[in-house]
């Protein structure tokens, strides 16, 4: 079949090259002249299983509330007159008790495994080099409370598959030595051996890179204005190119991979989309100190900050303020990382030379993405990843590859629009059978 994949971040580039793997003639389309220019830019860089606990759960509300008016709050609402992000916030709520909260982690954690499994295949197999270090994750906890309060969560992680073992804080330094510079703030940990980190920017656009190889079509520099639609079948897209030529792009298939955007266009074609963006912060520092700096990745529980080791660079990225669209630095919130940074490390940096970044992160109120069939037969969601976009990004290329392909994907998992075989078919005949 012929497929347009709407956006070129990371979800946007997987789904392409699981697409293209399972023999579709694919189409790319992004407004920006190149691969992972938006979220996937300057991210935190850890594939995460171990992060499967959801904001939304039993002890959110509480927390929101006492992070309602700080400006540096790990967790900022900043309440605004606008229905989408009320609604989203009700939805929130309804998801804070222990029962979604453990149906979200296990959904979270059994596409984290088959995710991070895919990517470790993929890896393999075309020889990627994006600065990988595959040492695991460490969390690490400065708060009696909040090391109390993940026990409960690790218990779920682990039932479900995820290799998640406390250690002591003598262990945590044993881990990673740099933290010796802390271990008095240290009172626990988590380790995950198998988690990754990596740069996320690098993964995306050599994917794209082999995605073209491969005879993908990259349609940059390009705008999505329209869409036409007929009954439940979606006929075109409407595009305009860097010059403001606007044409139509007609598939047998389209994937929607816009991050934040997806619920703009999912409205235009009448179905809504709880996702609301939330903005996440990155500052990337170099390292002048080696001796004192980390390598291990780790995570900052009580602060919702991780750290990823990029060869010279030493990236922190965290916190999520929802406020709609706006892509405005706050550097109260990155003065505040680097606060953080130096507190934990202070020897590592002296704060100069920091390069500060922002991304809107696509939010659902349980922190499970969309994957799978839209109201619209012919439209495919991938979206909706929050924080987790690079950590489920194979794994949903790959699954929504199947869906479109007539195949059940391999992962267990609460796939959106299931839909009755026959119109699967409706389509055309699956990759496989080509």
């Amino acid at each position: 079949m012929k497929v347009t994949v709407l956006g070129a971040g990371v979800t946007g580039i997987t789904s392409a090259w699981f697409l293209r793997q399972a023999g579709h003639e694919v189409t790319v389309v992004d407004r920006q002249p190149g691969a992972g220019l938006e979220t996937s830019f300057a991210n935190g860089g850890q594939i995460s299983v171990s992060h499967a606990e959801p904001w939304a759960n039993p002890g959110a509300p509480m927390k929101v509330l006492k992070w309602l008016m700080r400006e540096d709050a790990p967790l900022l609402f900043r309440l605004r007159p606008d229905l989408n992000q009320w609604l989203w916030s009700l939805d929130f709520l309804r998801q804070c008790t222990p029962g979604r909260t453990r149906h979200n982690i296990k959904q979270m954690v059994s596409l984290g495994l088959y995710s991070r499994a895919t990517l470790q295949q993929l890896r393999a197999d075309t020889g990627m080099d994006y600065q990988q270090k595959t040492e695991g994750i460490l969390h690490f906890y400065t708060s009696e409370q909040e090391y109390a309060d993940a026990q409960g969560p690790a218990a779920v992680m682990r039932e479900y598959g995820c290799e998640l073992d406390m250690k002591t804080p003598d262990e945590c330094v044993a881990i990673e030595p740099a933290l010796a510079a802390s271990r008095a703030q240290i009172v626990g940990g988590s380790m995950t051996p198998s988690d990754e980190s990596g740069d996320a920017h690098a993964f995306t656009r050599q994917l794209a890179a082999l995605c073209a190889d491969a005879g993908v079509n990259f349609l940059y520099n390009t705008r999505i204005v329209g869409a036409h639609k007929v009954g439940d079948t979606l006929t075109a897209v409407q595009i305009a190119n860097a010059e403001g030529v606007v044409s139509k792009l007609k598939s047998d298939a389209y994937v929607m991979c816009l991050g934040a955007y997806s619920p703009q266009w999912a409205k235009l074609l009448g179905q809504t989309l709880r996702i609301y963006p939330a903005k996440g912060y990155s500052v990337t520092l170099p390292v002048i100190n080696e001796a004192a700096s980390y390598h291990v990745s780790l995570t900052d529980d009580e602060y919702k900050l991780v750290f990823s080791r990029l060869g010279n660079r030493l990236r922190i990225a965290g916190t999520a303020e929802l406020n709609g669209y706006s892509t405005e630095l706050n550097l109260v919130r990155c003065e505040a990382i680097v606060r953080r940074v130096r507190q934990l490390f202070p020897d590592m940096t002296d704060g100069r030379n920091a390069q500060y970044w922002t991304g809107l992160r696509p939010a659902t109120p349980s922190n499970v993405p969309y994957i799978g069939r839209s109201q619209t037969i012919n439209l495919f969601l991938n979206t909706g990843h929050g924080t987790l976009g690079w950590t489920h990004s194979c794994g949903s290329g790959a699954a929504i590859a199947d869906i479109v392909s007539g195949r059940a994907p391999q992962v267990d998992f609460a796939f959106t629009g299931r839909v009755p075989e026959r119109k699967l078919v409706s389509l055309g005949k699956p990759a496989t059978q080509a």
